[in-house]
């Protein structure tokens, strides 16, 4: 196919450190891009806060613009790349470019998983695409292999590790006997953590990619408000020792499951078996494990963020996009087909091990009381260690077999009531 047809344009929204590695892989691989989709491929259009900003890259200074509307409606662009962050104007924008005829690129996890049905929806009507590879596995590819690879299957249940911020934080306690503060300060200074920790410390972050991986694998829409989600904030030092001690490494997983009553979806930290896969998943790196009935067991695994990862998965779902331009398509299977909402199962009927220590009182029949208050709620004990007596407390460290989470919390709520149990210092469950 001849390279010399009409340029296909790019806008783009946002320019910084992905976007900067963007820039740079367009005007690199100009030649080879041409070759892989029969079109050369151009920026039209970059808006942006500061166009005097220096961002490491050589930029025409007649492709910038503060106004981003002007990047939405310019005739001359076939593709906006929004890499902004946040929902708005990210959302509003998006919705303007789709309502041109403009196909859409987004690295945007959150206004995905939030607004989704809104800009599928749109785009459906439209007849454009919207891709969005780099919202969830940073370089790696997750979005086109279900979408695509994986199309023959039906996924029943995933466990990722989809946060690099806090895998590099757990990491570093876990190799190093350090606290989590500690830690925090120093990705801060490295760059692998905002100045504002929140969205990933919390949690929020791996929520938002899990909606989208929940709604692609299910085929259903994901009310993001409706998974359960616990950060690293309440992971010590002493639970990571003790967790070693029991041949596990803590982890912060996303978690989702098909069953009859409805979809589980949940984030939180988890006891990873040593021997998992997943357990040498260390520093930034991601991994995703999913099952799939007829490929069984895969695990994809890379870099989940930084700026020529992200700027990859950007420019591969441009590429991808591009192609079918030139071919006078659009991708089915990359489409948004469903409109119903999925059934959350309540986190009060989720199965899990619980790993639980509690710091009792030091005196006669303590252990027994408190494994009959397991007991009477169904829960049984798998492994159990006593230490550190100090001031007249001993600390109690379980791990249980499978139990039901509401029974795990009534039990526990029981056992705070009581005058032997002084504190219930931590509570996390095993997997993945």
């Amino acid at each position: 196919m001849s390279t010399g047809a009409t340029p296909i344009g790019v806008g783009m929204l946002g320019c910084g450190v992905v976007g900067a590695g963007v820039v740079k892989l367009l005007q690199d691989k100009s030649a080879l891009y041409a070759h892989r989709t029969g079109r050369r491929i151009e920026l039209a259009k970059v808006g942006v806060r500061d166009p005097h900003k220096d961002r490491g890259v050589a930029l025409d200074a007649a492709l910038l613009t503060t106004d981003l509307h002007a990047v939405t409606t310019d005739p001359d662009v076939d593709i906006v790349v929004e890499l902004m962050g946040g929902t708005e104007p990210a959302v509003e924008l998006m919705l303007e470019a789709i309502r041109h005829g403009k196909h859409v690129v987004t690295a945007n996890k959150e206004a995905i998983a939030k607004f989704g049905r809104e800009i599928f929806t749109a785009a459906n009507e439209m007849g454009v695409d919207v891709y969005f590879e780099a919202s969830v596995g940073g370089g790696i590819p997750v979005i086109q292999p279900f979408k695509r690879s994986l199309i023959a299957n039906e996924v029943t249940e995933l466990a990722g590790i989809i946060n690099g911020t806090t895998n590099y934080i757990l990491t570093a306690m876990t190799e190093q006997a350090r606290d989590l503060a500690d830690v925090l300060d120093e990705a801060q200074r490295l760059g692998y953590a905002e100045a504002d920790p929140t969205a990933d410390v919390d949690g929020h972050d791996a929520k938002y990619k899990l909606a989208i991986l929940a709604s692609l694998i299910f085929g259903c829409r994901i009310d993001v408000d409706q998974i359960h989600c616990e950060g690293i904030r309440g992971v010590t030092a002493t639970d990571i020792a003790y967790a070693k001690q029991f041949g596990y490494v803590i982890k912060l997983l996303a978690k989702a499951a098909q069953h009859e009553r409805g979809i589980e979806a949940r984030v939180h930290p988890c006891l990873v078996p040593v021997g998992h896969p997943m357990a040498a998943v260390n520093g930034v790196y991601n991994a995703l494990f999913l099952k799939g009935d007829a490929v069984g067991d895969v695990m994809l695994y890379g870099r989940g963020a930084g700026q020529m990862p992200t700027a990859s998965a950007v420019v591969s779902d441009i590429l991808n996009i591009a192609s079918d331009i030139t071919a006078a398509k659009s991708s089915r299977l990359m489409a948004c087909q469903h409109n119903h909402t999925g059934t959350l199962l309540p986190m009060s009927e989720t199965i899990s091990q619980f790993y639980l220590r509690l710091s009792t009182h030091d005196r006669p029949g303590v252990l027994g009381f408190v494994g009959s208050g397991l007991g009477q709620h169904g829960i049984s004990i798998e492994t159990f260690v006593q230490s550190r007596v100090t001031g007249g407390l001993a600390e109690m460290v379980f791990i249980t077999r499978p139990a039901r989470e509401a029974d795990i919390q009534h039990a526990l709520t029981q056992l705070k009531a009581s005058d032997s149990v002084h504190d219930v210092s931590s509570v996390l469950r095993v997997g993945p």
